[in-house]
């Protein structure tokens, strides 16, 4: 009798700690873990983002308008030069050979004048004797005015032939450095169709420009005079300052993109920043001081349906059982334009069903900014935590700019350090539970916009 007393305390002893394993199982199952970022002050800047390369402000392609075979080379890469300053030279033996022919044949026109001038003046006397005829008069006349003709042609022929003389010796057109020699001593250059380039000499360093290439989408809000930021590869831990000097209207189209070039005036004093770098080019749009940020991931954050209609009643009850309007004078203030909901702020909207409805739908009516980050652009979004109670909570804010991570939130009750919800890491589901158990499975993260036909 005993044994059967002791086995039947065993069975209900076992079936009541089953029972609270069960219990405890199922809150276990039930439990949500949320993955929570936190709401800070600071300055947040709104930019666009783009790339460009760096480039003198004056830049010169120094090059031979006569061709030979060059005979010095008298500056190398980096060599500073002052304008006027000979950098290189060429053979000078064809084109000294091309004045003295220009010269000689200078020579002989001038000859060829004196004599139709002598004969004119000998065949004038005798025309004014009527001695000759008017002819042989008019005959003396012409060969005078082309040996003129001629003179004058063979001094221009002698004037290009001293200045391609001249062109033999290059020198430095601006104050400069050379970044660029294409020619080494005893090499032939060609000038007959166009002059090849043999030094490139750039002008002072410590004033460079950025030609960036900036989306058509974008390029609205690049203004002349507009602050720049920039970051080169070479020195990723610098952040180095510019201004817009010009926005080209020309546009340039690859890969069916259009864009547009805008020129930043760069100052490099110290010339830490060289010619062709690449930078990455924020141009600041807009920027606050001291404000409310949060990570966007929180903004976009939406818990599941049955979730947010529970919160929403709940919140519709707290609200009302301190003294809020019923259902159908909430539902009228919100038809006129919005009324304060539970979270401080004026949500206004479309009345979806009148009370708390009508002010939590246009509260979330605005959803998560993909494009709020323009000035001024304030829209309404919601945040989600879970308050001390562990209860999910929903505050409502407004947006402001955005710099593609953080955005700026405004409201009431908003304070620094507060934890939002950003993610869910685990849903206490059966299925979740079992997926959680699983080693071949991996956790699924909920996060983004409501569902269709969610709040």
């Amino acid at each position: 009798m005993k044994r059967i007393i002791i086995a039947v305390l065993v069975l209900v002893i076992a079936g009541a700690g089953y029972g609270v394993w069960r219990v405890r199982a199922n809150k276990a199952a039930n439990a949500t873990t949320y993955r929570t970022v936190e709401i800070t002050k600071g300055d947040l800047l709104s930019v666009v983002a783009a790339t460009g390369n760096l480039q003198p402000v004056t830049t010169v392609q120094v090059g031979t308008q006569v061709s030979g075979i060059v005979n010095e080379v008298l500056v190398d890469f980096n060599d500073h030069v002052k304008a006027g300053q000979v950098v290189a030279r060429v053979d000078k033996t064809l084109l000294n050979a091309a004045v003295s022919s220009s010269r000689a044949q200078l020579e002989r026109a001038e000859a060829e004048q004196r004599h139709a001038q002598a004969e004119y003046t000998r065949l004038s006397e005798l025309h004014d004797q009527k001695m000759i005829s008017d002819s042989e008069f008019n005959t003396a006349q012409y060969n005078v005015d082309v040996s003129k003709a001629n003179v004058k042609s063979a001094k221009v022929d002698l004037e290009r032939a001293e200045r391609n003389l001249g062109y033999a010796t290059i020198t430095a057109p601006i104050d400069g450095i050379v970044v660029q020699r294409s020619i080494d001593p005893g090499q032939t250059v060609q000038a007959s169709f166009s002059a090849p380039q043999l030094f490139q000499i750039a002008g002072d360093l410590a004033a460079m420009q950025i030609l960036v290439s900036v989306d058509e989408s974008d390029i609205g809000q690049i203004k002349v005079d507009q602050p720049v930021k920039f970051t080169v590869q070479a020195y990723p831990d610098d952040s180095f300052t510019g201004t817009v000097r010009q926005v080209r209207l020309q546009s340039v189209t690859q890969e069916n993109v259009v864009n547009y070039i805008a020129v930043v005036n760069v100052p490099n004093a110290d010339q830490r920043l060289l010619p062709g770098m690449t930078a990455s080019v924020e141009f600041i749009v807009d920027q606050v001081k001291d404000v409310f940020q949060v990570p966007n991931a929180a903004l976009r954050y939406r818990p599941e349906q049955t979730l947010m209609t529970a919160v929403m009643e709940r919140k519709k009850a707290e609200w009302q059982a301190k003294g809020g309007p019923g259902g159908g004078g909430a539902g009228a203030d919100s038809a006129r334009g919005g009324h304060r909901g539970p979270g401080g702020m004026q949500a206004g909207g479309e009345n979806h069903g009148g009370g708390m409805g009508g002010g939590m739908g246009g509260g979330m009516g605005g959803g998560m900014p993909g494009g709020m980050g323009g000035p001024g652009g304030a829209v309404r979004s919601m945040l989600w935590f879970t308050g001390p109670d562990g209860k999910l909570d929903v505050m409502f804010v407004r947006t402001g700019i955005t710099d593609g991570t953080n955005t700026e939130i405004r409201g009431r009750n908003i304070e620094a350090g507060t934890l939002v919800i950003a993610g869910v890491v685990s849903a206490g589901t059966p299925a979740a539970t079992a997926a959680t158990n699983s080693p071949f499975q991996q956790q699924r993260t909920q996060s983004g916009p409501p569902r269709p036909g969610g709040f």
